[in-house]
């Protein structure tokens, strides 16, 4: 039976990432030529350098930058405006009053050809509950968007995971591969020395033979596997094409302390980012109510103008005499009536907060039944990693008592086969359940909301 489609499947198992970013334009200068020696990371490094170089990361920290400026610039309209104007007008025909004086009707043009007016006016808000209500709501938003970009944070360590563990995981089957070529190689030689002092037919020559070229495509399609797993992790990284990124550590090495993690976990969703932004949207929401109760209550404002004004007639430029003038003064909006939509955009909100405690509660509740399916999950794949490393120990002792068989000819290519094929899964078993145990444990940690490192921590 041949492998290609089982190690296929294995290797590319990190093609569902969700949040594959795309190489940045500034990529770490970790060697722009091609490296002889492959560059040995461990999963820690790589979810560091994405963090910090990767474009998705940079856009929700300009967000947040973004959302700060809005804050300020709510901020300032709690301080004076001030505002100039100037004007002129040209009068073309000027306006003429009739008068009636002891029977005579007399007409008289009144104004000037040229008027000038120009001025300062500033005004600054004395109550105005809407607007300092506002400030909370910029408050709020800035921590939605800061839990926002930690949610952005917490993706980007589960894609870089992933994409380590496939990379892992299709390095590991390459090496599987590479043992099975490796037998049937010297299978072929050993056929082919008998078939010399004439033990063996031609026949089984040539079915060994064909054995090795079976294997050697799958090894190419493997190599293949290998390469995608690793470019779809420097692509997280923003690394490099050119540059050849191994892990430093194998499966075999992945399975220490995992009954402990198990154990240990704490599932607690205090975490968890969707909760925390259903908690802000909520708070945000509450806040908004109270800013639209504020609308029926009146605003003072304080206004001061001072203004210069100038009436000549001729030239617009000739005979100019500003004349000055100020005022002050308060100036008081009581709203009054304004078809009900104030009143029902508050009943509207008000209803949308009572929906967000239903909203909350079947949230918790999803997210409980995720935190135990995913420990459950994990607890039955480490069951399953015993098994397979049994069912690979016996499976090596097996090809190893047929081999000695075929050898000394008590036993048949055939059985040889077998054996060489049973070993081959009972490997690539035990990688994929090394391997989505380790997936599961990202899963859970994303879920939990944790799994970033303490430098990159994003706190409200």
């Amino acid at each position: 039976m041949r492998l290609i489609r089982y190690i296929t499947a294995l290797a590319v198992m990190s093609g569902s990432l969700t949040a594959i970013a795309q190489t940045a334009p500034d990529s770490i200068a970790y060697g722009q030529a091609r490296q002889a020696v492959p560059m040995k990371m461990s999963r820690q490094e790589c979810v560091r350098i994405a963090l910090e170089t990767n474009p998705t990361i940079k856009v929700a920290d300009m967000e947040l930058e973004r959302v700060d400026y809005s804050k300020k610039e709510t901020l300032a309209a709690l301080f004076p405006t001030i505002d100039f104007s100037l004007a002129y007008q040209r009068s073309i025909e000027l306006q003429t009053i009739k008068m009636d004086m002891g029977g005579n009707s007399q007409a008289f043009k009144m104004g000037s050809d040229n008027t000038w007016n120009m001025g300062f006016s500033a005004s600054v808000p004395l109550v105005a509950p809407t607007l300092w209500k506002s400030l909370d709501l910029a408050d709020t938003q800035i921590l939605k968007t800061v839990e926002s970009a930690r949610a952005s944070r917490l993706d980007m360590v589960d894609a870089v995971n992933r994409s380590y563990y496939a990379l892992m995981l299709a390095l590991a089957s390459k090496d599987v591969l590479l043992q099975n070529y490796d037998n049937a190689k010297f299978n072929a030689d050993l056929y082919e020395k008998k078939f010399k002092v004439g033990t063996a037919s031609e026949y089984d020559v040539l079915r060994s033979s064909v054995q090795v070229k079976n294997i050697e495509p799958e090894l190419l399609q493997a190599d293949i596997a290998v390469k995608q797993a690793e470019l779809q992790l420097k692509m997280l990284m923003g690394m490099d094409s050119g540059v050849t990124v191994r892990p430093d550590v194998t499966l075999e090495d992945m399975q220490h302390d995992m009954t402990a993690y198990v154990l240990s976990v704490d599932s607690d969703l205090r975490d968890n980012t969707s909760l925390r932004s259903l908690d802000l949207d909520t708070k945000l929401l509450s806040q908004t109510v109270e800013m639209k109760k504020r609308a029926f209550i009146p605003t003072v404002a304080a206004t001061f103008n001072l203004a210069w004004s100038s009436l000549s007639n001729g030239n617009m430029f000739k005979n100019i005499d500003l004349n000055p003038y100020s005022t002050v003064g308060i100036s008081v909006s009581v709203p009054l009536f304004s078809g009900g939509s104030r009143y029902y955009g508050l009943k509207g909100a008000q209803t949308q907060l009572a929906e967000m405690k239903f909203q909350r509660e079947n949230l918790v509740r999803n997210l409980n039944m995720q935190v135990e399916l995913a420990k459950d999950n994990i607890s039955r794949e480490l069951k399953q990693i015993d098994a397979n490393a049994e069912s690979v120990r016996q499976a090596v002792k097996a090809h190893e008592i047929m081999q000695k068989s075929f050898e000394i000819g008590a036993g048949t290519f055939l059985d040889l086969r077998d054996s060489e094929l049973a070993e081959t899964r009972a490997r690539l078993a035990y990688y994929q359940a090394i391997y989505n145990y380790l997936v599961s444990t990202s899963e859970l940690q994303l879920l939990l909301g944790r799994g970033l490192p303490e430098t990159n921590v994003v706190t409200q």
